[in-house]
């Protein structure tokens, strides 16, 4: 990390299909080893099933599904006299949508269905329903945080 001044923030251009940046970020998250042209395959054949099943256009599900999983609140460690406690913080919109999709990637590696393409999608639908397991991680962040609110004034 540099001492002297913050690290400017890269700019991501839209993906080519949907023209949308949140996209190429899902995108981004979702490739393994440099493999963009697999994680683009995997992706848009995910939103092509949504849009079959679904009925309804996919980029707007997959927006209602990330908004879905953003948290408001964290917990953070804070090291405050020998003894470490869990203080609650607000989360900064840019790291909302970054724990939001990486939070849907994992979930949606973590299912048992049989190609990535079916298990983003059955995440995605599950998510903008407000169920799943990516939707479950942010109910479980915001009730650590709401546990721990007695922490709140050692917030920093």
């Amino acid at each position: 990390m540099s001492r002297r001044h913050r690290a400017e923030k890269r700019e991501v251009l839209p993906d080519p299909k949907y023209l949308d940046v949140v996209v190429a970020k899902f995108v981004n998250g979702l490739m393994l080893d440099g493999k963009r042209s697999k994680a683009e395959r995997i992706f848009y054949g995910a939103m092509d099933l949504i849009e079959t099943r679904a009925k309804r256009n996919p980029v707007e599900l997959f927006h209602e599904a990330l908004n879905n999983v953003k948290p408001s609140v964290q917990v953070r460690s804070r090291r405050v006299g020998g003894a470490t406690y869990q203080v609650p913080t607000e989360v900064h919109p840019a790291k909302q949508q970054a724990m939001a999709i990486r939070w849907l990637v994992d979930a949606a590696r973590k299912r048992s269905e049989r190609t990535m393409m079916e298990r983003l999608a059955k995440e995605l639908e599950d998510a903008a329903n407000d169920r799943g397991s990516a939707v479950k991680k942010r109910e479980d962040t915001h009730k650590m945080a709401e546990a721990n609110k007695a922490f709140a004034h050692y917030r920093w």
